[in-house]
C-alpha cells in the first residue's frame, strides 16, 4: 500500500513538473543547454522556424544589449528583431533593426533590416481615421530601402507596402474632404480632394477624388466645370463601379438648388445664455 502510494505520489510531481515546464523532455518550454554564443544563436534559429519565436527570443537574451563578445551578433540582432515582429512587439522590433543599421551598417543582414525597420513602423500606425505620423515613417522607410537597394529580394515586397501606405494616406485626405461637404466648408473640401487628385493619382482614391472635387465645385457656383469633369469619368471608367457613381453624381446634380451655397453662421458669438434673474418673491427664477 505504502508502495502504491508513493508512486501516484511520484507520478503526480511528474505531471504537474510537465504542467509548469520544468521537466525536460515532458512539453514544457525549456531551452536546451548551450555551451557558447553560435550555438545559442543556432538554437534561437531552429526556434524561429518552428514557430516559437518567444523562446527564440529567450535564447537571444544576451544578445539583446550586448553582442557578448560574438562574432554573429548582428546576425543576432536581426533574429531578435523578426521574433520580436512575429510575437506583434513592434516597438521592440524597431529598436532592435534601428541598432543593427546604426551599429552594424555593414551587415550582409543591413538591407533586410532596412525593411523590417518599416513593418514595425508599419505595426504602430493606426487606420486612416487616425493620425499618421507612424504610416508616414514607414512610407519613408520603404521608399528609402528601395531607393537604396533596387535588387534587393525584399524590393518587389517595398513596392507593395509603399502603394499601401500611399493608399492609407489618400484615403485619409479624401474622408477629410467628405466630412467638410457635409459641414458644407466646400472650399475647404475642395482642398482635400485636390491633394488626392494631384498627390495620389497613383492610388485607388483618385477616382473618388475627382468626383468629390467636382461636387464640392458645384457646390460653390463652378456647375459646368463639375458636370464636364464627371462626363469624363463617366466615359473614362464606363461600366465601372467609378463610372456608375459618377454617373448617379451627375444624375444628382439635376436636382440641386443652384447657386454658392455656405454654410450658415450665426452673427451673434456662441456664448451661454446668462444668468436667470431673481423672480419678485426673492427666490430663485425658473
Amino acid at each position: 500500500m505504502r508502495r502504491t502510494r508513493a508512486w501516484a505520489a511520484s507520478a503526480m510531481l511528474v505531471l504537474i513538473a510537465a504542467a509548469l515546464g520544468l521537466c525536460p523532455g515532458c512539453g514544457g518550454s525549456v531551452l536546451p543547454q548551450v555551451h557558447d554564443e553560435a550555438g545559442r544563436l543556432e538554437l534561437a534559429r531552429r526556434l524561429y522556424a518552428k514557430g516559437d519565436a518567444a523562446l527564440a527570443i529567450e535564447a537571444l537574451a544576451p544578445f539583446s544589449t550586448s553582442g557578448s563578445g560574438s562574432a554573429n551578433v548582428d546576425e543576432a540582432v536581426y533574429l531578435l528583431g523578426l521574433c520580436h515582429l512575429h510575437q506583434r512587439e513592434f516597438s521592440e522590433a524597431q529598436a532592435d533593426f534601428e541598432r543593427l543599421l546604426r551599429d552594424y551598417p555593414e551587415s550582409d543582414s543591413a538591407p533586410s533590416a532596412a525593411f523590417r525597420q518599416g513593418e514595425a513602423l508599419w505595426g504602430q500606425s493606426r487606420g486612416p481615421d487616425f493620425d499618421q505620423e507612424y504610416t508616414l515613417r514607414a512610407l519613408e522607410q520603404w521608399m528609402q530601402f528601395r531607393r537604396e537597394h533596387p535588387d534587393h529580394w525584399l524590393a518587389t515586397a517595398a513596392t507593395k507596402r509603399i502603394a499601401e501606405a500611399r493608399t492609407r494616406l489618400a484615403t485619409k485626405l479624401y474622408r477629410t474632404g467628405d466630412l467638410y461637404v457635409k459641414l458644407k466648408e466646400y472650399e475647404a473640401a475642395r482642398a482635400y480632394f485636390h491633394d488626392v487628385m494631384t498627390e495620389y493619382s497613383d492610388t485607388p482614391l483618385y477616382g473618388d477624388g475627382m468626383i468629390g472635387w467636382a461636387v464640392a465645385s458645384a457646390r460653390v457656383g463652378e456647375r459646368d466645370t463639375a458636370q464636364a469633369l464627371l462626363k469624363d469619368v463617366v466615359t473614362e471608367y464606363r461600366g465601372t463601379a467609378l463610372g456608375n457613381k459618377a454617373q448617379r453624381t451627375l444624375n444628382e446634380m439635376k436636382h440641386w438648388k443652384w447657386g454658392v451655397q455656405h454654410q450658415h453662421r450665426h452673427s451673434l458669438p456662441n456664448e451661454p445664455p446668462p444668468p436667470p434673474t431673481p423672480s419678485a418673491s426673492g427666490g430663485i427664477g425658473p
